[in-house]
C-alpha cells in the first residue's frame, strides 16, 4: 500500500470505512466538510507538511475532551498482519468510505444541549461523529452549527448534545453507522502520494492506494508528497488526535539523506534546539550514519513534529534534503513493511502500546 511526511517529514491522510448499506447514500466526508487538504494545502511537494500535528486552528487541533478513551470502545486482536512494536521512539482527513448505514439498538434520547454531570446520558455528538470518521471533532461542530446533524429525527442545535446506543444519526441526510472498534494499522507510505482523500491538483493519494475493504480512516500525523516510510491509520479520528500530541512524549526517528558538507558538532547542537526563520523548534537528536561524496545519511529523531520541521532545520544548516524516511512512531516501527503495504497492529499491542486517556 503507500506513505507521507507527518509535519517533519510529514503529508495528511484517510480511507475507506465499510458498512451495510440501507438505501440511503453514504456520508462522504469530502463532501461535507472542506477541509485543510482538500482546499489546496499540498499544492507541491516542498509545500506540504512533512511530520505535521495540526497548527492551532486547524483540524483536531488541540487536546481529546477528557473522559474518551478509544480503548473503550473495543479495541481487539485480529486485522491483516503483525504490527511491529517496538521501538524508542502527530486533522487527518477522512478517506471515501462504501454505503453508511444508521444502527438502532434502544429509545434514543432528544437532540438537546447536556447539562453539567450527565455523563450516563452518551457520548457528545462531535465526539462521537470523529469516532465514526465522518469528520475530525472541530469539523463535526461545524457541521452542527450548519444545521446538518440530526438526532433521532431532530435537528442538533448544540455540539453538547449526547448520542446513546441506538440513536440514529443523520448528516446531510445521510444516516451514519455507529462507530465501529478502535483500530490502528501501519502503513508504509511511498513517495509520490499526498495524504489526503481529495486532492486540487488530482495528484495520486494515499488513501486511493489502500486496499478495498477498509474501513475509513484518518492519518495519524502527516507525510508530504516527497517523504516515505511509516504512517499511522486509525477508524477512530479522537484516537489519532491523541496520538498527534507532543505531550505523549513520543519520538518520531527519520533515516535522511542530505547533500552538503557535514559539520558533526553542529549537527550535535541541534539537541539544544534551534531558531529558524523567527520559529523556535525544540530538541533535535541529529547523527551522522554514513557519507559518500557530498551524499550522507543522517538518522534524526523529534519529538515535536513541527511543520516541515527537518527540511527546514536542515536547510539552515547548509544542508539539502534529498529523502526523508519516517522509521519509526513512538513504539510503533516501519519494520519490514514493503512499500505500499499495510499491516493492523493487533488488539493486544494496541491497548497495551496506546497511553490511556
Amino acid at each position: 500500500m503507500s506513505s507521507r511526511e507527518d509535519r517533519d517529514g510529514g503529508n495528511d491522510a484517510a480511507a475507506d470505512r465499510t458498512a451495510a448499506a440501507t438505501g440511503a447514500s453514504a456520508v462522504r466526508a469530502e463532501d461535507l466538510v472542506p477541509r485543510d487538504a482538500t482546499s489546496g494545502e499540498a499544492t507541491s511537494g516542498d509545500a506540504t507538511p512533512e511530520d505535521a500535528t495540526p497548527e492551532p486552528g486547524a483540524a483536531r487541533s488541540g487536546p481529546p475532551q477528557a473522559g474518551h478513551d478509544p480503548l473503550e470502545h473495543g479495541a481487539a486482536d485480529g486485522g491483516l498482519g503483525e504490527s511491529g512494536t517496538a521501538g524508542d521512539g502527530a486533522t487527518a482527513d477522512t478517506a471515501p468510505a462504501g454505503p453508511v448505514a444508521g444502527r438502532r439498538t434502544a429509545a434514543g434520547k432528544g437532540a438537546g444541549p447536556a447539562g453539567a454531570g450527565d455523563a450516563e446520558r452518551g457520548e457528545r455528538i462531535a465526539k462521537w461523529l470523529a469516532r465514526a470518521g465522518v469528520a475530525s471533532r472541530r469539523d463535526a461542530e461545524a457541521l452542527v452549527a450548519e444545521g446538518k446533524v440530526r438526532l433521532n429525527n431532530r435537528p442538533v442545535r448544540h455540539p453538547a448534545t449526547f448520542v446513546q446506543p441506538g440513536d440514529t444519526v443523520l448528516v446531510a441526510g445521510r444516516p451514519v453507522d455507529a462507530p465501529d472498534r478502535t483500530r490502528l494499522w501501519r502503513y508504509h507510505k511511498p513517495d509520490g502520494l499526498v495524504t489526503t482523500h481529495k486532492d486540487p491538483q488530482d495528484r495520486p493519494t494515499v488513501f486511493r492506494s489502500l486496499p478495498p475493504g477498509l474501513p475509513r480512516v484518518v492519518s495519524v500525523g502527516r507525510l508530504d508528497l516527497n517523504s516515505e516510510g511509516l504512517l499511522l491509520l486509525t477508524n477512530d479520528g479522537e484516537l489519532a488526535r491523541r496520538l498527534e500530541l507532543p505531550s505523549n512524549g513520543w519520538v518520531r526517528r527519520y533515516r535522511v539523506r542530505i547533500f552538503g558538507a557535514v559539520d558533526e558538532k553542529r549537527l550535535a547542537s541541534l539537541a539544544d534546539g534551534v531558531t529558524v526563520d523567527g520559529v523556535r523548534y525544540g530538541p533535535i537528536e541529529a547523527g551522522l550514519d554514513s557519507r559518500k561524496g557530498d551524499n550522507a545519511w543522517l538518522t534524526v529523531a523529534l519529538r515535536e513534529g513541527r511543520n516541515r520541521e527537518i527540511r527546514r532545520v536542515m536547510m539552515s544548516l547548509g544542508f539539502h534534503v534529498s529523502r526523508l524516511i519516517r522509521t519509526s512512531y513512538g513504539p510503533f516501527q516501519l519494520g519490514t513493511l514493503k512499500r505500499t503495504e499495510l499491516e493492523e497492529v493487533p488488539g493486544k499491542v494496541l491497548r497495551d502500546q496506546i497511553p490511556r486517556a
